[in-house]
């Protein structure tokens, strides 16, 4: 069936901004038949700079908006902050809605560095959590792991990015891979979506030695896997959005316009400010 002719949502994508975008495009090249809309929440980015608390009722009031304007089969939290913090809590919250999680790619990294030094770079909320500790202890037991929670990258990448120059994005991604590198790191994690649109910068910084990874197959791949496993289409009782929408939560003029800028440039429709 065309996505046109569905009359339902297979993925919703949740972010705080457009850093799961890359995530989408992922699903999309390996399930052209998959209809998909993203949200990016942000209303109240950055995330990985709020309390757990905060970042819960972020993401409870962003998937229960999701949930009412279109009613998905699935949802993608393409956010490794929300993920990690909530997902328990929003599976919880709504048990009927299959959501998927996207967690840093330690356990892909420890399989690939050859030195044991591997580098996450993530937000602080990621590098804080408990969870992130257990995925290191769970799949990198035998690796050094440096975290850098780096907020400022964040920030760029969601406000900047898309109408820099290439020394502009060169010199935002420096003091990240200076770190790294001064610690040995063969392998950088990019545990934050946001990054994955600046992957092929970070990796041409960090030179043909080192690794960049992250979790857009895996995370893809998860989510055609229980997407599938659904009982069937969840028709919407309303008018679906074009297929891969891009909506917001807020945004002034200028973000606006930058928006659809960035709409233009990925070939998705803008959505709009809901």
């Amino acid at each position: 069936m065309n996505t046109s002719t569905r009359p339902y949502i297979d993925f919703a994508f949740l972010d705080s901004g457009t850093g799961g975008i890359p995530y989408m495009l992922e699903l999309k090249e390996k399930s052209p038949q998959s209809r998909c809309i993203y949200l990016g929440d942000t209303l109240h980015f950055p995330y990985g700079e709020k309390s757990s608390e905060q970042i819960l009722s972020c993401a409870s009031s962003a998937v229960k908006l999701i949930v009412e304007k279109w009613n998905p089969r699935a949802i993608v939290v393409a956010c490794n902050t929300i993920s990690v913090t909530t997902l328990p809590e929003l599976r919880s919250a709504f048990p009927s809605l299959p959501i998927v999680g996207t967690v840093p790619a330690i356990r892909l990294a420890a399989r690939v560095t050859k030195n044991k030094r591997i580098g996450l770079l993530a937000t602080n909320a990621t590098v804080r959590h408990p969870y992130n500790q257990r995925l290191v202890s769970e799949f990198a037991s035998d690796c050094q792991v440096f975290l850098r929670g780096d907020p400022d990258l964040v920030s760029f990448i969601e406000e900047k990015l898309f109408t820099s120059s290439m020394q502009e994005r060169m010199d935002a991604v420096k003091p990240a891979v200076d770190f790294f590198a001064q610690n040995g790191c063969d392998t950088i994690i990019l545990g934050c979506t946001h990054f994955t649109h600046i992957a092929k910068d970070i990796q041409a910084a960090a030179g043909k030695d080192v690794r960049v990874v992250d979790s857009r197959e895996g995370v893809a791949k998860q989510a055609l896997r229980v997407e599938q496993a659904g009982s069937g289409g969840m028709e919407s009782q309303k008018s679906l959005p074009q297929d891969m929408a891009f909506f917001v939560t807020a945004a002034t003029p200028l973000q606006e316009a930058e928006y659809k800028t960035l709409c233009k440039n990925f070939g998705i429709p803008w959505g709009g400010i809901i």
